[in-house]
Parts: C-alpha cells; sequence; structure tokens
C-alpha cells in the first residue's frame, strides 16, 4: 500500500516553486564561472569535510535487506565516513524487467520502499541509527523515466514522451526495462516535487543522489531545491558533469572525464600532463565552492566496465589515494574496503565477500586524515592544489595544500617505472609525517627522490 500523502509546503515556498517553474529552462551549454551571475548553493554544514559511501544494499548482506545492513553503519562510520548514498530502496518493475531481481532503477512506485528489502519503519530506523552517528544518508532518485507498470502510466499516461505511433519509449534503447517522463508536464513537476518531499519529510533523509540529473529540465531541479530546502537543509548530488546545474540545484557532480583520463594513464595511452590539464581545464569551469566527486569506481562502473583491479591494475591503490587528495569529495563503493575483485551482477544477487581486511586499514587512514585535516576539506573550506615542479612531468604529480597552518605534501609516480627524480619546492619535508607510518620523512637525499612502480608518499605537517 502507498505510504499516505505529507503535507505541502507552506504558502511561500509554494509559490516560490511555481514561480520557478514557470521560468524558461536554462540553457544547457557549458559556462565556466566567469559567465554566470547566479551564485553556488548554500552547502549544508555538515558537508565542509565529508567523505561519500555508495551503499549497494542488495549486495551488501547476504539478506539483502535494509534491516541486515544498518549494523553496518559503525563500521562505515569507523572509516573516516559521514555521508552514505543508499542506491534506490523503491519497488522494482515487474514488467520487461532484466534478469530475476531487475534494475533498481527501474522504479515502480516513488513513495513505497521495496518489501524485498524492508519498510519504511526499517528505513526510518537505518536513518535514525546513522543521525546518532552523526552520519547523513542520501537516497539515489531516478526522475527521468519509470518503470513500465508504474501505476503513472494509467493514472498520467501524458506525462510519458511517446513516439509517432502513441507508444511509450525508453530514453536509450538498451534502457528497454525503464520508459521516459516528459518534463514538459507541470502536473509531473509537482507530483515529483511532492515525491522527493515525501522521504525528508517520512524518513528524514538528507537529500539525494540524482541518477542522469542532465536528461532532466535544470529548472525542475532548481524548483525542487528550493521545496526541499523548506523543509530542512539538503544536500544533492548529480550525476552528470554539467556545470550549470551547481549554481541553483547541486552540491556536487561527477568528475567522469578524469575518471576516465586516469583509467588512461593506468593503460599507458595518457601521462600525468592529461591529469594536471584536465584540472587546470575544470577549475576555469567550476566555482571555488562547487564540490566534485571523485571515485575510482561505483556500481555502473563496477559491474558494467570492470572492477577496479581489471581498469587500474597496479595503480588502483595509489589512484584511489588521489581521490582523496584532490580538491573535491571521494567516493567509496561498496566493498572497495574488502578489496571487492568482482564484478557484481546488476540485475541479481550476488553477496560482497568481506573477508579481506587488508585495505580497510588504507582507506581509514585516508579518509580520517580528509576528516581532521582543513587542507583536505571540501570548497572553500580546503586548500588550493599548489603543483610542485619535478624532473619527471610526465610521471609524477606532486602537490600541496595548505588550510589554517595544516598542509599536505602529496607525491604520485603514476608509471610503471621506478622514478628517480628531483623535487623543486621550500618545504621542510623532513620535519613532516607520513601518515601510513605516522614517523618523520626521512627518505630524501637532498633533492632527490626515488618511488617505485605507481608508488606514492603523503606527508603532513
Amino acid at each position: 500500500m502507498r505510504p499516505k500523502t505529507v503535507s505541502y509546503l507552506s504558502f511561500v515556498g509554494l509559490l516560490m516553486v511555481i514561480l520557478l517553474m514557470g521560468c524558461d529552462k536554462p540553457s544547457q551549454k557549458e559556462m565556466s564561472t566567469s559567465e554566470s551571475s547566479i551564485p553556488t548553493v548554500t552547502h549544508p554544514k555538515w558537508a565542509k569535510n565529508t567523505s561519500i559511501y555508495e551503499v549497494n544494499i542488495r549486495q551488501y548482506t547476504p539478506e539483502g535487506t535494509i534491516r541486515a545492513f544498518t549494523p553496518h553503519l559503525d563500521q562505515i562510520k569507523s572509516l573516516g565516513v559521514d555521508v552514505i548514498w543508499l542506491m534506490p530502496i523503491y519497488p522494482v518493475g515487474e514488467l520487461n524487467r532484466k534478469g530475476s531481481l531487475g534494475s533498481g532503477y527501474s522504479i515502480k512506485d516513488y513513495r513505497a520502499v521495496n518489501p524485498d528489502m524492508g519498510t519504511l519503519d526499517d528505513l526510518q530506523a537505518l536513518v535514525d541509527k546513522a543521525h546518532g552517528l552523526d552520519m547523513h544518508v542520501l537516497l539515489d532518485w531516478v526522475a527521468n523515466h519509470t518503470a513500465w507498470d508504474n501505476s503513472l502510466t494509467t493514472e498520467h499516461p501524458e506525462w510519458y514522451t511517446m513516439d509517432s505511433l502513441g507508444n511509450f519509449m525508453s530514453p536509450v534503447p538498451d534502457w528497454s526495462d525503464v520508459i521516459d517522463l516528459n518534463y514538459d508536464n507541470e502536473g509531473l513537476r509537482i507530483y515529483m516535487i511532492e515525491s522527493l518531499k515525501y522521504w525528508v519529510e517520512a524518513a528524514d533523509i538528507d537529500g539525494y543522489r540524482c541518477d542522469m540529473a542532465h536528461m532532466v529540465p535544470t529548472a525542475f531541479w532548481d524548483s525542487a531545491r528550493v521545496a526541499l530546502d523548506a523543509i530542512k537543509p539538503v544536500f544533492m548530488l548529480a550525476e552528470t558533469e554539467n556545470p550549470d546545474l551547481l549554481y541553483q540545484a547541486f552540491d556536487m557532480n561527477y568528475t567522469w572525464e578524469l575518471f576516465h583520463i586516469m583509467e588512461a594513464v593506468a593503460s599507458g595511452s595518457k601521462n600525468v600532463q592529461d591529469i594536471r590539464d584536465n584540472l587546470k581545464k575544470e577549475a576555469t569551469k567550476y566555482g571555488p565552492d562547487a564540490y566534485r566527486m571523485y571515485f575510482t569506481t561505483n556500481h555502473d562502473e563496477n559491474s558494467w566496465a570492470g572492477t577496479v583491479f581489471e581498469r587500474f591494475g597496479d595503480g588502483a591503490e595509489a589512484f584511489a589515494a588521489l581521490t582523496v587528495m584532490l580538491p573535491g569529495m571521494p567516493l567509496v563503493y561498496s566493498g572497495q574496503e574488502a578489496g571487492l575483485n568482482k564484478r557484481l551482477p546488476f540485475f541479481e544477487k550476488d553477496t560482497i565477500n568481506w573477508q579481506n581486511t587488508t585495505w580497510r586499514e588504507f582507506y581509514t587512514t585516508l579518509l580520517t586524515l580528509k576528516k581532521n585535516n582543513k587542507a583536505l576539506w571540501n570548497g572553500t573550506n580546503g586548500g588550493q592544489l599548489i603543483e610542485l615542479s619535478t624532473s619527471a612531468p610526465d610521471e609524477i604529480f606532486a602537490f600541496t595544500r595548505e588550510k589554517d597552518g595544516q598542509t599536505i605534501v602529496a607525491l604520485f609516480n603514476l608509471s610503471p617505472k621506478t622514478m628517480n627524480f628531483t623535487l623543486e619546492s621550500t618545504l621542510e619535508l623532513k620535519k613532516m609525517n607520513n601518515i601510513f607510518t605516522n614517523e618523520l620523512f626521512d627518505g630524501v637525499n637532498g633533492d632527490n627522490f626515488v618511488l617505485g612502480p605507481w608508488n606514492y608518499l603523503i606527508l603532513t605537517n
């Protein structure tokens, strides 16, 4: 049964939403910060030094339920993570379903919990426990399309995109288990905003990760953010690299381009100069307080493109460390802290093997440093990346970040060769600690460094 309808916005909040809905859709052209007079969103205060953890409820435990997962929040918290993103917890469509369990991104009901995963009470208990641990919970939201058997198909067929014969359409041919929504319909926009509000009010969640956000009009997301912030300050993550969405609607988006560059560096088809060029380009595209999400895997990459070891090889650890050191928010996908080395099926049950504990200390060291060292905080709360010149610019990526007297120095050999190189820096490295040994660094012979293949060094003052 569908849960009860929640209360509407206050009169003033609803009026703001209606006014925003009436505006023309903003231009979708790529926009640099210098071209925009629109300020970035105000991030929730709790997001200033967080990392994010993606939870695959279906595969996390043998039971695959919300209730079975909830006790694991303590372990995730101990990694140094304060934000979890739950992959979709809604009922999955049965018509044209893929596999035996279907895709969580084929939504049958936007205001219900998948009975295979539990109940609304279970979700509320998870959120309550997370809040008790000073953690925050994001739900995955799929606004662009629904399952073929979502009740909206019969209640409001006019809300869907139709082909020339008046039939429902999949947004992408390969997505045959879902059908496209048409946001030209104001009724759809209002319904979807009310559905977004529902989970904030009913379960006290803290925001959303929004699937394929660039496939939905920017004006809708702007309206949705107003409505949600009228309830409580939320955090919004957009699965997109379109900078337009970060100005009014979203706090953070993906760094897909850099992710693929890192893959190419790992395979030998690109080098550190390509990483350097990307970061410089991105700096001109986004404001200083725009949050970017860095990652070496997620649910899509793991299931369809391969494990981190398939895609990054011996560089998997170095690139994971780099995602924590860059000016943005690092993502950890379920099982990465257990060295997940298999592709998890997308439409079937396949529980993660948690026996490997060797990666847990690695992530705990890095993410705890991220949380406590201001140089690594997010947006303008953290320190700017200042590159350090070396004698091996194509292989060595060296930089420092500093904020309020806290400093990190990071040296990465992103190549399969042992590198002997010099570093141009006035920093007194011998007075800094190696974060993994907690000992003073003593490995420099003058300005000369040696780093093995895919090796790295991270120092703090």
